[in-house]
């Protein structure tokens, strides 16, 4: 695998602290970017992610296939293919898959994801 370029397919999963599952695309602990991450998540038909927030990163979430019922902060409203939504740091957040396919979700970190930076709320 490149450090520079990297294909989904070669990329394993793996589960976050609010348990999704996650690609890692690219992360400085791996490739050749610095100050921020992309992982792709994967959120089953009928699952809620953990609520959660970040003391540091501030989060990007772009719906690439099916739909959610966005929790952030006291807001809740539903996304869905095409949504981009910002978390800033510090903001408690999840999401439901509300549709019968999986929901995904690409994940962008500034700075880059970290279980250490993730704190469970619930």
């Amino acid at each position: 695998m490149s450090l520079s370029r990297v294909r989904l397919r070669d990329v394993s999963p793996y589960v976050t602290k609010d348990d999704s599952v996650i690609r890692e695309l690219m992360h400085p602990e791996q490739h050749v970017v610095m100050n921020q991450s992309l992982a792709e998540a994967t959120v089953p038909a009928g699952i809620t992610t953990k609520r959660h927030f970040h003391r540091q990163s501030e989060e990007l979430y772009h719906i690439t296939a099916g739909e959610g019922l966005m929790m952030l902060g006291t807001e809740e409203f539903i996304v869905a293919v095409g949504d981009t939504v910002c978390i800033p740091p510090g903001t408690e957040h999840c999401i439901k898959n509300v549709g019968e396919q999986d929901l995904t979700i690409l994940c962008g970190c500034s700075p880059a994801y970290s279980h250490d930076d993730t704190v469970l709320v619930d």
